[in-house]
């Protein structure tokens, strides 16, 4: 578990390094995160399985999730007062973001199945 918990916070650094380097708006766990996803991607083509022990803390990690969740609580304890000062901004973007986010998703879901060859049986 330990190699494992090793690799993933390396493809963190990884993600964290580039995204400075080479000034990415992205966050460097986002990256680490998609260089994560390739490199099991490669490893599937090839027939390789993910690792037991990644799995193994993978699974780990998201039966614990919600102690992530624990600074983002503690944030809006801190921060209740300009949170209530400022509901309407926040409340506006959060809307916004979903249903763009939504649209997106719908949008590249077209784009993509509309490329896919029927599936329809033609009788002969």
């Amino acid at each position: 578990m330990i190699a494992a918990l090793t690799s993933l916070l390396l493809y963190q650094l990884t993600g964290e390094i580039l995204a400075r380097v080479l000034s990415l708006p992205v966050p460097g766990p986002v990256i680490g995160m998609a260089l994560l996803f390739i490199t099991l991607v490669v490893r599937g083509r090839m027939g390789k399985p993910v690792p037991q022990a990644m799995q193994q803390t993978a699974n780990t990690l998201l039966q614990h999730l919600s102690l992530l969740f624990v600074p983002a609580g503690t944030g809006i304890m801190i921060y209740l007062q300009l949170i209530a000062d400022e509901w309407l901004p926040i409340t506006t973007a959060l809307f916004a973001s979903t249903l763009g986010g939504m649209a997106v998703t719908a949008l590249i879901l077209k784009a993509l199945t509309s490329h896919q060859p029927s599936r329809e049986c033609h009788d002969a």
